[in-house]
């Protein structure tokens, strides 16, 4: 299931098994596959670890973001994934978020920061499904993790995800060029695998991609290229 810009009422449901899914990747070449229990999002705890367990095939690694608000839901999540995305969490607890990330290893993680750009060009960080935007700029959310040893920050331009309106190129590049230590990954507008060209260029460490993939405007052999 995809959502047009985080809209739990603007939902698209695929017929794809998602284990069947993840394999078809894994057999292309894929070494991470990021995972959204949007379930576990809307009930604030996970939901579909058996099913996101199942999907590490063949070695196959997970990037897992959803539900995860404590030190239960944590241990849960960290059985099943690599890595665990965070993202209101570290908005509203930053407090809690660097103490986690200096007892289970800062590569565990990866901040997730959801942005909405206002009219000077700033992005913003938002909250709670993206239905509350904060009065904390993306660059003062990164600095405060920095000396938690920060190492992954997933990005996303809320208004472009789910809409195929292609990436904020100009937000990556700011944010890779302003934090070159930090692997970047930029969420939100990919059509095709021009866009993933351009992303690349900026110097981002990886690209999240939903609706172009599920819906094939992305064709296989082109998929490869990026892995």
């Amino acid at each position: 299931m995809r959502l047009f810009k985080g809209e739990f009422d603007k939902e698209t449901r695929y017929d794809a098994d998602p284990v069947d899914l993840a394999a078809r990747y894994r057999s292309l070449g894929a070494k991470w596959l990021h995972v959204v229990d949007l379930d576990g999002a809307a009930a604030g705890a996970p939901k579909n670890l058996d099913l996101i367990r199942r999907m590490r095939v063949d070695g196959l690694c997970v990037q897992l973001g959803g539900g995860i608000r404590d030190d239960a839901s944590l241990e849960q999540a960290l059985d099943v994934a690599d890595r665990i995305v965070l993202g209101s969490l570290a908005v509203t607890q930053p407090e809690r978020v660097r103490e986690w990330l200096g007892r289970y290893g800062a590569e565990r993680f990866t901040l997730g920061f959801d942005v909405r750009i206002d009219d000077a060009g700033t992005p913003y960080v938002t909250t709670h499904g993206w239905t509350r935007t904060s009065s904390l700029t993306l660059d003062d959310a990164v600095r405060q993790f920095l000396p938690n040893g920060l190492v992954h920050v997933l990005c996303t331009d809320v208004a472009r995800d789910g809409a195929l309106a292609g990436p904020n190129v100009e937000l990556y590049t700011a944010l890779v060029q302003r934090w070159p230590t930090l692997a970047v990954q930029a969420s939100g507008g990919i059509r095709n695998a021009d866009d993933l060209a351009v992303l690349a260029a900026t110097g981002v460490a990886g690209a999240i991609s939903g609706k172009a993939l599920l819906e094939g405007r992305i064709g296989l052999d082109e998929i490869r290229a990026y892995l």
